[in-house]
């Protein structure tokens, strides 16, 4: 098959839809033999690192580059739905951003979430008119919608009435890299963490619950143990309302010293409102940490019973189990055993030869 993908999402490092992307990029150059693939980026300030670009076109695959912001490809894309590719494919994948036209060829989309629908007022306006222009065109024209949950799915067929037999759950797969003592001591020493801590992952925008989340640390009031908060700046306010004293915001950190923190931290918590999968889920139960998180959509889907669950808009609830973590070492301890074997399940592997496998059907 012939099979072009757009990687654009590639470049926005310390989101989801970034690690997916990279995930997906380096299954497909690591497991494909039989394929002709065609990766296309577009992009004007943030670009591809030199490396892949290398490894991309070492592999014998083609790279298409345009050099356009993304607010100008939706434009192209979602708006106009002109300005073809030029390439003729088997299939076409896209995810997230921007629905090309495309003509005699089939195309396979993969939704992440639909939050934009379920939770609009904690999406930014643009994104979320962007993706309602390009789920319509998903509607119109997709082929297969590869969704990364069962919850996500659900979502799919409620919201947009797209068929059943359209959409495959594919769980995107997870890798992380076993930090050395040495690695962790420079790790705490450089973002000077000298207490016991408590670690959240993500990016600072309303979804991800990070000012209940610190109305709970706030209500717990125990000042030996910090919040230690990874993540860029999304949107939205983050000048949160509840202030503890004990809280430690990193911005963006890169991965080798993100898994320094699932190391090192007393346990991971994900006070997420909804999620179409959750990445630092199961990063921090491959790296050996317990995990406490939302119960609800693909969050609950994807911990299992590997997890300390609650309810993320209930403050009491979180802070009940932010205080249970953080004095049970026998549940920390059982949670770390189960979230290590849950985690095997999700190989990139495994998600490249069901990838291909519903290509070939």
């Amino acid at each position: 098959m012939k099979i072009g993908i757009d990687i654009s999402q590639i470049v926005y490092n310390g989101t989801g839809v970034a690690r997916f992307t990279d995930g997906l990029v380096n299954a497909v150059l690591e497991y494909d033999k039989n394929n002709d693939w065609l990766f296309f980026f577009s992009g004007l300030r943030r670009q591809l690192s030199k490396e892949l670009e290398k490894r991309i076109v070492d592999r014998g695959f083609k790279l298409l580059k345009w050099k356009l912001p993304p607010s100008v490809l939706s434009l192209l894309w979602n708006d106009f739905h002109q300005i073809k590719i030029g390439e003729s494919f088997d299939w076409f994948i896209t995810s997230d951003w921007a629905e090309p036209a495309v003509s005699r060829t089939k195309k396979a989309t993969v939704v992440h979430d639909l939050v934009f629908k379920r939770y609009p007022e904690t999406v930014n306006t643009r994104i979320r008119q962007t993706q309602i222009k390009r789920l319509e065109w998903v509607k119109k024209e997709s082929d297969i919608i590869f969704t990364d949950s069962e919850a996500t799915k659900k979502d799919v067929i409620d919201m947009f009435g797209i068929a059943t037999d359209k959409i495959v759950v594919n769980y995107p797969g997870v890798t992380v890299t076993k930090p050395a003592q040495t690695a962790i001591k420079e790790t705490l020493k450089k973002y000077n963490l000298t207490k016991p801590f408590i670690l959240a992952v993500g990016k600072l925008e309303p979804r991800k619950n990070i000012e209940r989340l610190l109305e709970a640390m706030k209500q717990w009031n125990n000042e030996a143990i910090d919040l230690v908060i990874a993540g860029p700046e999304g949107w939205g306010n983050t000048n949160f309302k509840f202030k503890i004293s004990n809280l430690k915001l990193l911005g963006y950190v890169p991965d080798s010293d993100l898994y320094s923190l699932y190391s090192s931290s007393l346990f991971f918590v994900y006070p997420s409102i909804w999620e179409g999968f959750g990445y630092p889920i199961i990063e921090a139960m491959k790296l050996e940490t317990p995990v406490a998180c939302s119960d609800t959509s693909s969050i609950a889907e994807i911990a299992g019973d590997a997890a300390l669950t609650f309810d993320p808009n209930d403050v009491n609830a979180m802070t009940h189990c932010i205080n249970k973590m953080s004095r049970d070492k026998k549940l920390r301890n059982e949670l770390i055993t189960k979230g290590l074997m849950r985690s095997r399940t999700f190989t990139w592997e495994r998600y490249y030869n069901k990838l291909i496998n519903s290509l070939n059907m």
